[in-house]
């Protein structure tokens, strides 16, 4: 996998400023403002670079207002990292290519895996299948 890497000014010239503050400065949207995505078949791709992330088949509605899968398209695309913000301890889950904070991911999803990763709308960009 390439890494992209790109300056604060280069990522604030591509993002819209809600954008650059959730995937570059590890923000969060607030929910039920980003869920609007198509239903059909198709993968969710990191807004920064294009990465394939998620994919429609793997995505629930978790009733927290904001997007949920049960699993990554590739465990290699999706990485982890320990948050500590707001006095509690979380996984955060980011892009492996860019480092694009996402959001988060729980031990409370639905089988076949218990997880729910729940993602920023603003994070992702839905591609249909042709």
């Amino acid at each position: 996998m390439d890494k992209v890497i790109k300056t604060d000014a280069e990522w604030r010239e591509q993002l819209d400023d809600l954008t650059f503050k959730v995937t570059r400065k590890h923000g969060t949207e607030r929910a039920f403002t980003h869920d609007d995505f198509p239903k059909q078949p198709g993968t969710f791709r990191c807004t920064c670079c294009g990465a394939p992330l998620f994919d429609q088949a793997h995505k629930f509605d978790s009733g927290t207002g904001w997007p949920s899968f049960w699993q990554p398209v590739d465990g290699e695309q999706v990485g982890e990292s320990v948050d500590r913000s707001w006095f509690m301890k979380r996984t955060e889950v980011h892009c492996n290519r860019c480092d694009a904070h996402l959001g988060h991911v729980f031990p409370d999803g639905p089988q076949p895996t218990g997880l729910r990763y729940c993602i920023n709308g603003v994070a992702l960009e839905f591609e249909p299948e042709d």
